[in-house]
């Protein structure tokens, strides 16, 4: 199972589709909004946070650095 983590700075629904279908084949996926991104709901299964409101620029770092694919958008 990889660790996916996607940076979204706008409203793309090509994103939350990918996502989506990373998590259903089994890879933990977990979706960072940016400051300026509006407020998404991603797919069941996919984790959400905004920073820096919900998670500090350093604990981003720090998963940037443990993930296995990083994609941003």
């Amino acid at each position: 199972m990889a660790r996916i983590l996607h940076l979204l700075k706008a409203d793309d629904p090509l994103a939350l589709s990918l996502a989506g279908r990373q998590q259903a084949a089994g890879d933990d996926v977990t979706v960072v909004l940016l400051p300026g991104a509006p407020e998404l709901v991603p797919p069941a299964g996919v984790t959400r946070c905004r920073v820096p409101d919900e998670r500090s620029w350093e604990a981003l770092l720090e998963q940037i650095f443990e993930a296995d694919q990083v994609v941003t958008w």
